[in-house]
């Protein structure tokens, strides 16, 4: 892949697109923090502790995480990341987390952002990308996702709950990849 890039969205806005790099990290904080508590909520760590943040920079070059981070005016709007195992059973399968400020959503940012991790997940020979979602929550992102040929291959249900305690469920969702982009 090749950053940055600069592309244009839905309502013909312009952001970049670029690795994530160290200094960054403040940047990313600030991202977090931007980000609506509700959506937070459903993240594996606290992403508003800056230690966790800390962590994901200082991990950079390890090579088992990919990040990618959308830049409008100065500001991060948008943190994508691919991640990989070395070892074990599930290395050929990538996980993909993506997450979009609100102010940011339903411009194709997030798509942009998709295609181009399962573009680097096919030039790191992966077979498969994993994407998790919460169901009734993410659903604009289901749908994306549908688009894109990832297919439900599990549903958890009441597997995750909300601060209130009201259960939703997971759906997992997988995508085959192919050599190259001429496969689709």
């Amino acid at each position: 892949m090749r950053y940055p890039k600069e592309v244009v969205l839905k309502d013909c806005s312009e952001a970049n697109i670029r690795q994530l790099e160290a200094a960054d990290e403040e940047k990313l904080i600030q991202f977090y923090k931007d980000l609506p508590e509700s959506d937070r909520w459903w993240m594996r760590y606290d992403v508003t502790d800056p230690a966790v943040i800390r962590k994901w920079i200082k991990r950079i070059d390890l090579g088992m995480v990919y990040s990618t981070v959308a830049v409008t005016e100065k500001r991060i709007v948008a943190h994508a990341s691919l991640h990989m195992r070395e070892f074990g059973c599930t290395q050929h399968v990538g996980r993909l987390r993506i997450m979009v400020l609100p102010d940011c959503r339903q411009i194709r940012l997030g798509t942009w952002m998709l295609l181009d991790l399962i573009h680097l997940a096919m030039e790191k020979g992966l077979d498969e990308l994993r994407s998790d979602f919460v169901v009734g929550v993410e659903d604009g992102a289901i749908e994306a996702a549908y688009k894109l040929d990832f297919f439900k291959k599990a549903l958890l249900t009441g597997y995750v709950q909300d601060k209130k305690g009201n259960r939703f469920d997971l759906m997992i969702m997988m995508k085959r990849l192919h050599r190259d982009l001429g496969d689709f």
